[in-house]
């Protein structure tokens, strides 16, 4: 569920008024856009994904965090480098790389696979 709109961050492009599938945002004429419709967020992470300054936090809960949760503490988000990990999983952004070229599982499978080739030859 949407958590944070860093005030720190961002450039107010209000990409993420306008990416939001289920109209989460208001666009605010000189400022941020606001989280106004929390409870309508569906975890898609398509606002995250979209903010070009990784200005977005999307918990991984179903439900609105709860007060003092580090969830809405854009320092402790920001410590913990959870601001923009979302597009850094995906690749999205400058100088970065997809998570599924960083995967591994294929070295995996093909020693597993050689394995048992020659276990069963």
């Amino acid at each position: 569920m949407i958590e944070l709109v860093s005030p720190s961050r961002c450039i107010d492009c209000n990409k993420c008024v306008e990416v939001c599938p289920t109209n989460v945002f208001d666009e605010v004429p000189g400022g941020h856009p606001v989280i106004a419709r929390q409870q309508d967020c569906q975890t898609c992470f398509m606002c995250e994904a979209h903010c070009p300054v990784d200005a977005l936090f999307v918990a991984p809960l179903a439900e609105p965090a709860p007060e003092g949760s580090a969830y809405r503490d854009e320092d402790a988000l920001a410590a913990a480098g959870r601001l923009g990990e979302y597009r850094e999983w995906i690749g999205w952004g400058k100088g970065r790389r997809p998570g599924s070229l960083r995967d591994r599982n294929g070295e995996l499978t093909e020693l597993a696979s050689a394995h048992l080739t020659q276990r069963f030859q």
